[in-house]
Formats: structure tokens, C-alpha cells, sequence
């Protein structure tokens, strides 16, 4: 897009390419911003924009918005990229930059979202003492770096399925509203639509616990099948890996319904699989056809690749907002039951909107499925939804 530049705060980053690519930039990002560091190791980003004439130093950015894509990496800590993004934003600042936006779709910290006392974060409710005691002699660190982001120049944030309510309020407070939380309903009730997933005319979806809910009712919105019922769980942690789950109160389909029914589990996040293990397996119990879990977050750690490995899940669908997942080594056994709908394009559809009002976005498909050939589902082929996946 015009007076846009895209780029990246590592080199080689598949998914800023793909970004840039959708928003038609034609220089390589690599060609836009130097990523160096001194001898003594430490970062220092600059922007390339050489030029026999000297009237415009530290102005040659001026007019232009610097769009920064953030993903983790396997090489450097979330530190070491936060600290990266902050450097990239203020040499864009300094060399005259008139917005800076920061796309992080797995927004670092938000785990850490409130602090050990009552104003520590924004809650729909009055948080109890056990709540205060969870962060007792931690730092809000969710905080800490929303003020961070606007004192090193960065005016807007978006990221995707975020669910935390106190971080959508810390950063829509410090960024004066220029908080966007991309939420994939449509993703995913695209993906429940045009492929065999699952079974349309028997389908429930789940809600792992309260805090999922919301979402999972956007999905069954975008779906807009009314036959479609949603089944809501309630969990009660007992330790940091003790989670016990039963059906909520007042969740309007009880596990004697899903009998020989699909059921569809949503969450935004999953980092050891504790909670959607025990879900799924008290699910089992009663029978149903098929179990899938659809999740936005992968972490894939060592406990979090076991864990779901349990027969009690069949398949296991997420985005790539954490790149690595795309990485057979890093699905590991769960290979042959994962599937990853990548996002960038998605992504760049909704960021087209946001930086220019009147423009349609782009036309779909706006995901494409990554499938190992492991996978019962596996046709050999994209498939038509996906074939014209990059028609420019």
C-alpha cells in the first residue's frame, strides 16, 4: 500500500514476507531496514534510506507509516523481540515517521495481565484474594509494556484473539484507543463450513470454561446455523497442573445430548494442554462421534505435544500466529492430527480496512489449510477453497 512499509524485527520472518506481500509491497523488507548489532551485542535497527543529499536527514520517513511484525522466534527470547520492536520503533520516530503500528498476533505478556494489587488491572468483577495472591510479588508486567510500546513510538497495536479484558483496557487506555483485537470467528466458522471437519448437521460446539465462552459464541454467529448448540464447561483450577472440569450451570446442552455427535472445542490459547485434556476427556465419556479441538494460540512445548497426543482428541486445528507450528519436527506425534489454517492473509485483509477506510480488503479465501500427509483427512491437494490462495 502507498506510504506503508512493512518490515520485520528478524530477518528472514515468512510471515512478514507474506504480510508484505498481501499489502503489495514490492522491496523486500530486507532491502528496507538494516537489523544489525554491535560487536558488544547490542541492537541497532536502521532504517535504509541513503542518499547523496543532506537536507533531509533524520526527516526521510516523513508521510510514511512503519508497520512492524512481530512473531516469536525460536532463536531469540520474547525479551530480546520486545526489546527489538521498541528500538525499530523509535528509529522510525526519529527518522520522521508519522504513525508506527505494531502487528504482534500473539501479544507478549498477556498472561501477565494484572498485578498483586486491586487496581493492578481492569476486571469485570472485584478480584479475590486468592486472585491478588496468584501475582503476589510480581511485577504488571501487560502494563509495563503498553507504556513501554507508546514511549518508544508505537501509536497502534493490533494482535489476534486476545481474550484478556484487562489488557484490551491498559492498551486502549495508554494507545488512546488504537487497540485492535482481530478476532478469527469467521476463520474458523469458514473452516467448519467448506471443509469435512466435521459434521454440519450434528454439530456442538464447547467452550472449555467461562472465559471462552464469548468467543465461541461469535463462532456460532458466524456460522449462523441455529441448529448448531453450544456446550459450556466450567473448570476449577486446584493447582498449576490440577484442573477439574464439569458442565456449567447454566450451559443449555448437557453431556447426555452429544451422543454420536461432532463436538468442537474453542480456545484462544493452549501452553500445556491440562485443561482442554480433561475437557475432552470428560467429553469422551459420554460418547460423541468426533472431538475437535480449535485453538489460536500454539505453544508447542514438550508437555504441551503429550498431553494432546491423548486419543480422546481427534483433531486438532490452529492458526499460525506462532509460526513454528508449521514446522513438522515441532507438531512432533501430533502431526498426524493437526491441522494449521495460516493467517497472514487474513490478517493483511483486516490491515488494509484499518489503514485504508475506503478500500475493499482482499477477496477470499483469506487462510490456507497446512495439513501433514499423516492426517486421516489428508486429500493429496489444496482442495478448491484453497487453490487461488495467492491470486495477487
Amino acid at each position: 500500500m502507498k506510504d506503508v512499509l512493512v518490515v520485520g524485527s528478524v530477518s528472514d520472518n515468512t510471515f512478514v514476507d507474506d504480510i508484505a506481500q498481501h499489502l503489495r509491497q514490492q522491496e523486500d523488507y530486507s532491502d528496507l531496514i538494516s537489523l544489525k548489532s554491535f560487536l558488544n551485542r547490542e541492537f541497532c535497527p536502521r532504517f535504509i534510506v541513503d542518499g547523496p543529499e543532506t537536507e533531509r536527514i533524520g526527516h526521510r520517513l516523513e508521510g510514511k507509516s512503519v508497520l512492524i511484525v512481530s512473531t516469536s522466534v525460536n532463536e531469540l527470547s520474547r525479551e530480546e523481540m520486545a526489546m527489538r520492536n521498541f528500538l525499530i520503533a523509535r528509529a522510525a520516530k526519529d527518522n520522521g515517521a508519522e504513525r508506527v503500528i505494531l502487528l504482534e498476533p500473539d501479544l507478549y505478556y498477556s498472561a501477565q495481565d494484572r498485578g498483586p494489587r486491586p487496581e493492578h488491572g481492569v476486571t469485570r468483577s472485584e478480584r479475590p484474594v486468592e486472585d491478588l495472591k496468584k501475582f503476589d510479588g510480581q511485577p504488571f508486567s501487560a502494563r509495563l509494556y503498553a507504556e513501554l510500546m507508546k514511549s518508544a513510538g508505537v501509536d497502534e497495536v493490533v494482535t489476534v484473539h486476545n481474550h484478556s479484558y484487562s489488557v484490551m483496557n491498559i492498551f486502549k487506555d495508554r494507545l488512546n484507543g488504537r487497540f485492535h483485537n482481530l478476532e478469527p470467528s469467521d476463520v474458523y466458522a469458514g473452516y467448519i463450513r467448506d471443509t469435512d471437519i466435521a459434521d454440519h448437521n450434528n454439530l456442538i460446539l464447547c467452550a472449555p470454561d467461562k472465559g471462552a465462552l464469548p468467543f465461541v459464541e461469535s463462532v456460532h454467529q458466524a456460522l449462523g446455523d441455529p441448529a448448531v448448540q453450544i456446550l459450556g464447561m466450567a473448570k476449577e483450577r486446584k493447582g498449576e497442573r490440577c484442573v477439574c472440569t464439569e458442565v456449567a450451570g447454566n450451559s443449555c446442552v448437557d453431556l447426555g445430548e452429544i451422543e454420536g455427535r461432532d463436538v468442537i472445542v474453542i480456545d484462544d490459547m493452549v501452553r500445556t494442554g491440562t485443561t482442554i485434556v480433561e475437557c475432552c476427556r470428560l467429553l469422551r465419556t459420554a460418547r460423541p462421534r468426533r472431538i475437535v479441538f480449535m485453538v489460536t494460540h500454539f505453544y508447542s512445548s514438550q508437555e504441551c505435544r503429550v498431553h494432546l497426543n491423548d486419543p480422546a482428541i481427534d483433531e486438532i486445528v490452529t492458526t499460525s500466529t506462532i509460526p513454528q507450528i508449521l514446522n513438522r519436527d515441532m507438531q512432533g506425534r501430533l502431526r498426524h492430527k493437526m491441522v494449521v489454517l495460516r493467517i497472514p492473509r487474513w490478517i493483511s485483509h483486516h490491515l488494509m480496512l484499518m489503514l485504508d477506510p475506503e478500500s475493499a480488503g482482499l477477496p477470499k479465501p483469506l487462510y490456507i489449510e497446512d495439513m501433514s500427509s499423516k492426517n486421516p483427512r489428508y486429500k493429496g491437494r489444496l482442495g478448491p477453497l484453497f487453490s487461488q490462495y495467492y491470486d495477487g
